[in-house]
Parts: C-alpha cells; sequence; structure tokens
C-alpha cells in the first residue's frame, strides 16, 4: 500500500486528495507494527501538523475504512486501533495480545486455513474471514513480573 494507492482510490471514490488525508495515510504505514487507536495516531500527526484535530483523525479512519485502507481491530482494550490493508493479503493476520502492557504483536502465518477448509466442506458455508487473538503475556512481562 502506498501514497498513489491512497490518492486513485480517494479520487475514483469521489473524495479529495488532502494534506491531512496523506499524513495521517503516512504515519499509518510509518508505524505499521504499532495498531495505533485514534488516539494514539492524533498525538503522532498532530506534531506534524498542528491543524489536524482528533475529529479530523476519527473522520478519515472511518473514511479508511469504508475504502478498505485499513482494518479495524478490536483488542478488548476499550479502544479501537487500526492497522494499514496490505496488498494482497487474503485474512487478517492473528494478533498476540500482552494482558500486562497491552502490546500487540503479529502472527504472519495464518493458522486457521485448513480449519477453515475444513468448515467450508462440512457446513456448506463460504468464509471470507477469520479473526484469532491469544491473550497472555509478552515477553517483556514475563521478564519483569521474573525480577518482581
Amino acid at each position: 500500500m502506498d501514497l498513489g494507492k491512497l490518492k486513485e482510490l480517494l479520487i475514483k471514490n469521489g473524495y479529495k486528495v488532502t494534506k491531512q488525508r496523506e499524513i495521517i495515510f503516512n504515519t499509518l504505514i510509518e508505524n505499521e507494527e504499532s495498531h495505533l487507536s485514534p488516539e494514539e495516531l492524533h498525538e503522532i500527526v498532530s506534531k506534524k501538523d498542528k491543524d489536524i484535530g482528533i475529529a479530523t483523525v476519527y473522520r478519515t479512519l472511518l473514511l479508511f475504512e469504508e475504502l478498505r485502507l485499513v482494518y479495524k481491530l478490536d483488542f478488548d482494550d476499550n479502544r479501537y486501533r487500526y492497522e494499514i490493508v496490505n496488498d494482497g493479503e487474503k485474512h487478517h493476520h492473528h494478533h498476540l495480545v500482552c494482558t500486562s502492557c497491552n502490546k500487540v504483536i503479529e502472527v504472519k502465518d495464518d493458522l486457521l486455513e485448513n480449519i477453515e477448509e475444513n468448515i467450508e466442506k462440512t457446513y456448506d458455508f463460504k468464509i471470507d474471514d477469520h479473526e484469532l487473538k491469544f491473550y497472555g503475556l509478552c515477553s517483556d512481562c514475563q521478564k519483569n513480573n521474573r525480577s518482581v
């Protein structure tokens, strides 16, 4: 995913290409591994352009989600987080969520492919997507717990 694709999608769908949308999009790409909340994203983009308000971030994320440029993720921590949709990615990847520090780690492998095929055959059900989250302690929190 790149800025050219963003511009193309915006224009194709009748939206303007704005500096704010470009900054927000580039910030999501630059922080791809971070799974940013709207508030975290706003904190970063407001350093690049102080005129970008939190409402602009929320509206832009809604637009990006509508255009399927981002996934909206819920890690049960009372806030949504967002990540860029990677070209050619068939499914969401899976996530490890630390219950101590709320760190999110991506698991790149599609662990459910065989199960998904079996479900489709057994139940005559076409699966479009799935999501899998594991909760536990990340290596940093495990180390910190041992040293206490």
